[in-house]
């Protein structure tokens, strides 16, 4: 794919939504960190449910310790891998508090140096929450830049590096917004919804629907 191609994507898709973001409900960075360890293996929609109960009660890392694990686990019981992500949460508390004076740290070695947090996890924090230009490729993004031919990649890290790499810089920082949302909702799965693309005249798969 050419840049070109690659620059009409995004402008159409920026017109289509101005102002994309997570659908994670939260109100601070510390509750987006929580949400997105929590949203691993999970909907969006599960692990809203569960923290629209569990932050009113623990939403710093002192509240959540005080709630404990197995209080924290009664919150997010309907979460995949509740309790190993209970205590996982529970030590990254710790450490914020020990390490961080309680704040999210705005680097990546430091968020990738907490318990439960990975490279995607990292990225959704450093991108949502402190406004830098990362990417954090999911199974949507990964299946929307193999897909559409953006930047094929037989890795999740390839993909990241190569989307980091040609992306028009001015879409770099809504570009992961939209590349999720378009693959949560349009280019799905199991039966992409090309008839309601908008980009379908730019997207380069071969095996499209009506």
């Amino acid at each position: 794919m050419n840049q070109e191609k690659r620059q009409q994507i995004f402008q159409r898709l920026r017109a289509a939504n101005p102002n994309p973001t997570t659908e994670l409900e939260y109100s601070t960075p510390f509750e987006l960190l929580i949400a997105v360890v929590l949203s691993a293996q999970a909907t969006d929609r599960g692990v809203n449910k569960a923290t629209a109960k569990l932050f009113p009660v623990a939403n710093t890392p002192e509240a959540m310790l005080e709630l404990g694990e197995d209080g924290l686990r009664e919150h997010i019981k309907t979460i995949g891998l509740f309790n190993s992500k209970a205590a996982n949460i529970i030590k990254l508390c710790r450490q914020l508090l020990e390490q961080h004076g309680g704040q999210v740290p705005r680097d990546r070695a430091s968020l990738e140096a907490l318990p439960g947090v990975g490279r995607k996890t990292a990225n959704v924090v450093l991108n949502t929450a402190f406004g830098q230009p990362t990417m954090a490729v999911d199974t949507h993004i990964f299946r929307v830049a193999n897909r559409t031919g953006l930047a094929p990649g037989n890795t999740v890290r390839q993909v990241e590096d190569k989307l980091m790499r040609m992306v028009p810089k001015e879409f770099l920082q809504d570009a992961h917004h939209w590349l999720i949302l378009h693959g949560r909702y349009v280019c799905t799965a199991r039966k992409p919804r090309c008839g309601a693309c908008v980009i379908h005249d730019l997207c380069e798969y071969k095996d499209k629907t009506e």
